[in-house]
């Protein structure tokens, strides 16, 4: 069994390419803005953090009633009208939290790659992950420009506090995420998991939205990485169940799958370091990689033939973006602070 290489064709772009020009921001509107220092900086960090909280509570307010009514019309028919309502509500709230990250930000964030993206329309979206900042990033990178982001949750997160809720309005699926030994002991629990995601993606087939996965599974550092012997510079091993299923699910309902690829060339930021307005610069880059049709269809789980040549594909990606992110960090590097 064969697949057609998802890197072939056109080359990704160098870095420096100035025809694939940043997209616009927020930030770029609002350059000049003061940087954050010293006590200011922490001050800065808790006005965000209340500001977020507001805004949140603010928007859980009209999703929740909505999210109510839904529960009671649990119809396909009833679903197509009330789900664009809420994602509308969460594509608003994005709005403000990113107008407002973007505003105390020493610089714009350098995103490229945007061009040719659909806001109606279903798409598959895979990032490396190394902070928590990564959601915040993806979502002011692509709000607006491709639906609502969905992603895959721990079953824990369904009871953080308004947010938990919240997610569970959004349809986000919760997954119970078990170990390499339980799963030995019990491969069930494997299926449980991927009946729950292929539940979710039923729902989201329904009107566009946009599935979102961090096939690394964890945020990366240099110590896992390590730990797990990962091939990689920049990145731990890729994990392609969630991805797999995701594409069996509702495959043909995809436009295409968007790689999206972040770096920090300073320093990792931690969500802190964003709500003071200190994360330094952002790199994204997005490239659409069509999504095989013979994907569409096979069965992860017990064809074995099928799962190598998965694995195969998700690693000639795994490697572009390795190399992706080694090459903007060194351009990052090169290139003087103004």
């Amino acid at each position: 069994m064969t697949f057609p290489d998802p890197l072939a064709g056109p080359s990704r772009p160098p870095v420096a390419d100035a025809s694939d020009a940043p997209a616009s921001a927020p930030a770029a509107r609002w350059r000049g803005w003061p940087v954050p220092r010293g006590r200011l900086a922490w001050l800065t960090g808790v006005f965000s953090v209340m500001m977020i909280g507001v805004s949140t509570l603010f928007w859980c307010l009209l999703l929740f009633p909505l999210a109510l009514l839904k529960l009671a019309l649990p119809f396909a028919a009833a679903r197509r009208r009330i789900d664009p309502v809420l994602n509308g509500i969460a594509t608003a709230w994005i709005s403000v939290n990113t107008a407002w990250f973007s505003r105390i930000q020493r610089a714009p964030w350098d995103v490229r790659g945007h061009a040719g993206l659909r806001y109606a329309d279903w798409y598959l979206v895979n990032c490396n992950h190394q902070s928590w900042v990564d959601i915040f990033v993806l979502q002011g990178a692509l709000n607006r420009r491709i639906p609502l982001l969905k992603f895959f949750l721990k079953q824990q997160l369904i009871y953080v506090p308004v947010i938990g809720l919240a997610w569970w309005a959004l349809d986000f699926p919760f997954m119970k995420r078990h170990g390499k030994a339980d799963l030995r002991r019990n491969p069930a629990l494997g299926r449980q998991d991927q009946e729950t995601a292929r539940r979710a993606c039923q729902k989201f087939s329904l009107v566009p939205t946009s599935v979102m996965v961090f096939a690394e599974g964890t945020r990366f550092t240099p110590a896992k990485r390590d730990a797990q012997g990962s091939p990689y510079r920049h990145l731990l091993k890729p994990k392609a169940g969630g991805l797999a299923v995701s594409l069996n699910a509702m495959g043909t309902r995809f436009r295409s799958m968007i790689d999206v690829t972040i770096a920090y060339p300073a320093a990792v930021p931690s969500f802190w370091d964003m709500a003071c307005g200190r994360m330094g610069p952002v790199r994204v880059r997005m490239h659409q990689v069509p999504v095989p049709p013979a994907f569409c269809d096979g069965d992860y789980s017990r064809d074995k033939a099928f799962r190598t040549e998965f694995h195969h594909w998700l690693g000639r990606q795994w490697q572009a973006k390795d190399d992706e992110i080694e090459a903007l960090m060194a351009d990052a590097a090169a290139t003087p602070r103004s």
